[in-house]
C-alpha cells in the first residue's frame, strides 16, 4: 500500500493539482483572516476555518484530489493494468484516500502560519484550535471517500467533480429547507468543532460515512474486475 501512497502523493506535486489545491486554500484562508482577525478584532483562530470563503472554496477544490482518481484511469485505459496489479484493490483504494488526506493535512499545518501572526494580536485558544483541525480533517474526509465513490462510477473527471461538488452544497444547504434535517448536515457538525467540542455522534457519522464511502468504492472496483 505504501507504494500506491508514495505513487498518487507525488502525482499531486508533479502536477499542478497538490499547489493548486493548496494556494486557493490559503488565498480563501487569507481572505477570512483579514475579514476576522484584521477587521473585527477577532483573535478566534478557529472562527476562520467555518467562515464562508474557507468553506466555499473547500466545496470546489476537494474535486481537485478525487475526481482524477479512478476516473482518469478508466479514460487512458491503465484501468486494467491496477486492477489485474498484485497489489489488492482494498489497499489500492486505501492508498489513494491516504495520498489526499496526506494534502489536507499539509494545508492544516501551512495555516499555522496565521496562527502564528495572530499570536501578535492576542492569544488564541490552543486547544479549540486543535479540535477545529481535527474536525476539518474528518470533514475533509467525508468528502474525499464521497468524489473518490463518484470517480469510481464514471470515467469523466469534470461528471465526478460535478456530484461531488453538488453533495458538497446540497448538505450544505439542507438545513435552510428544513431544520429536521439539519443532523444531515456535514457544515452544521463541523460548526461544533469550532467551537471547541468533540461530539462522539458526529465523529462516529464522520467516519461511517468516510468508511461506507470507501467500502462501496472497493465493490465497484471488484465488480469491474470480475467482468473484465
Amino acid at each position: 500500500m505504501w507504494a500506491v501512497i508514495k505513487k498518487e502523493f507525488k502525482s499531486y506535486f508533479y502536477s499542478p493539482i497538490g499547489y493548486i489545491f493548496i494556494g486557493v486554500f490559503l488565498i480563501a484562508f487569507s481572505v477570512s483572516f483579514y475579514f476576522t482577525v484584521l477587521e473585527n478584532a477577532n483573535i478566534n483562530f478557529e472562527y476562520i476555518y467555518y467562515s464562508l470563503p474557507t468553506i466555499l472554496v473547500l466545496a470546489f477544490i476537494i474535486p481537485l484530489l478525487t475526481m482524477r482518481a479512478f476516473s482518469e484511469e478508466r479514460k487512458t485505459g491503465t484501468e486494467q493494468l491496477l486492477l489485474t496489479s498484485p497489489i489488492s484493490i482494498t489497499k489500492i483504494v486505501l492508498g489513494k484516500f491516504i495520498a489526499a488526506v496526506g494534502v489536507v493535512a499539509i494545508t492544516e499545518i501551512f495555516t499555522f502560519i496565521y496562527f502564528g501572526i495572530l499570536c501578535h494580536y492576542g492569544v488564541p485558544k490552543l486547544t479549540t484550535t486543535f479540535v477545529t483541525l481535527l474536525g476539518l480533517l474528518l470533514f475533509t474526509m467525508s468528502y474525499i471517500s464521497f468524489g473518490m465513490l463518484t470517480s469510481s462510477i464514471t470515467e469523466n473527471q469534470i461528471i465526478s467533480g460535478i456530484i461531488s461538488i453538488g453533495f458538497f452544497i446540497i448538505t450544505w444547504v439542507l438545513p435552510e429547507f428544513n431544520t429536521n434535517l439539519e443532523s444531515y448536515s456535514f457544515i452544521n457538525m463541523f460548526y461544533k468543532y469550532t467551537q471547541g467540542e468533540i461530539e462522539i455522534g458526529d465523529t462516529i457519522t464522520f467516519i461511517t460515512f468516510t468508511i461506507t464511502c470507501i467500502l462501496l468504492t472497493i465493490t465497484v472496483l471488484q465488480r469491474r474486475k470480475s467482468v473484465k
